[in-house]
């Protein structure tokens, strides 16, 4: 048998959220009947093309979309459908500029086009700029992203989100299907010897251990977590925040951290690929984004019984234990740090039972999706 092959389009298969997520249900695919292939945007090797090509994946790559000027990235497009003509299911990871793919795919009669809600955008603020929590830049890829919001359903033919508010953002009333940020729950579960060795290893057996996973980009206000953690170290010395991931702000952010004079109690461990083993150190996960759809992250530290402390901007379909609470983002620093001091991290009792019951475990999430697919196919 032959397996159906889904075309997956990305900008690029680093570590993030939405990347992680498509990569847990790839893992537990049965590649005999559906394979995954990867249409990607950017010319670099990203951290998981080894790993598609290992499990039979292709990774096609095209150049940049050009909102303003997408007609050389039409032609680039049909020129590669020309030659792979094959595909009946293309599913678009890219939100609004899902757009893009879809219009040229509806050219070429593939009949099943997913556009697929990652995220819910906050408005532009002028206060946010003006403050200086959103860049000039940062605020024009909105207004763009909130421009192509209005054409995104123009020619998909299915929708799907990771929650309902992401879902709703984009697509509006239209109904969506909801497919889950699933992980592979056992992998995160808490491990009292794991973390023992890792805090070891890391030379922090004796701290408060602060962690937090994502790339190093305005979203995800690293500067204001910054500002929390040198607030708390005023309170708690015995303090040490890990941060996981990469990205074009991070070192303005050493830099910041370097001047407050905390640099030494921060480990930035850049992208990483035993996450589930990390989070095991962690005693407090802090996450102060700005926006986000549902974030795997907080489906993850919470498998792995962590204590969270998260924006109230998230959506509170992501509170599957009761191991998080929401804080204002308009909150002062040292009323976040103060909220963290307060949780009690001296037992982790194991949560992975919620993941499971809350239906984000990897296992039957796939099975789900891969039978949506195969009946795509028929």
């Amino acid at each position: 048998m032959t397996p159906i092959r889904v075309l997956q389009v990305f900008t690029i298969m680093d570590r993030g959220g939405a990347e992680t997520m498509i990569m847990n249900y790839y893992r537990k695919l049965d590649t005999t009947k559906v394979q995954f292939d990867f249409l990607v945007h950017r010319p670099n090797k990203a951290a998981y093309d080894d790993e598609i090509e290992a499990l039979g994946g292709h990774i096609y790559r095209l150049p940049a979309i050009n909102p303003f000027m997408p007609q050389a990235y039409y032609v680039a497009l049909r020129d590669f459908f020309k030659t792979h003509d094959d595909y009946k299911i293309i599913h678009s990871h890219l939100n609004t500029f899902s757009y893009f793919p879809h219009k040229i795919a509806k050219e070429f009669n593939i009949p099943c086009r997913i556009a697929h809600a990652h995220i819910a955008i906050n408005k532009v603020s002028i206060s946010s700029l003006v403050t200086g929590k959103e860049s000039l830049k940062e605020s024009l890829k909105k207004i763009i992203k909130l421009q192509l919001k209005k054409r995104v359903k123009k020619h998909a033919t299915h929708y799907f989100s990771c929650g309902d508010k992401a879902g709703t953002w984009l697509f509006g009333n239209t109904a969506f299907q909801t497919m889950n940020n699933a992980i592979d729950t056992e992998k995160f579960k808490y491990n009292p010897s794991v973390s023992k060795v890792y805090k070891k290893e890391f030379g922090i057996e004796n701290e408060l251990v602060i962690g937090h996973i994502g790339r190093f980009v305005s979203q995800k206000n690293h500067a204001f977590l910054i500002k929390i953690f040198a607030a708390l170290l005023k309170k708690q010395p015995q303090a040490t925040l890990i941060l996981i991931g990469d990205g074009p702000l991070k070192s303005g952010l050493q830099a910041e951290a370097k001047h407050l004079k905390i640099d030494h109690k921060i480990q930035f461990l850049g992208v990483r690929t035993d996450i589930p083993q990390l989070c095991q150190m962690m005693d407090i996960f802090v996450f102060p984004s700005f926006y986000e759809g549902l974030p795997v992250t907080l489906i993850e530290a919470q498998a792995a019984s962590l204590k969270i402390i998260a924006s109230d901007s998230i959506t509170e379909e992501v509170r599957l234990t009761n191991n998080i609470q929401f804080v204002s983002i308009e909150e002062s620093a040292e009323i976040w740090a103060q909220h963290i001091l307060e949780l009690d991290t001296s037992e982790k009792i194991d949560q992975s039972n919620y993941i499971i019951k809350g239906n984000y475990d990897i296992i039957s999430n796939t099975k789900h999706m891969q039978q949506f697919y195969l009946e795509q196919n028929k």
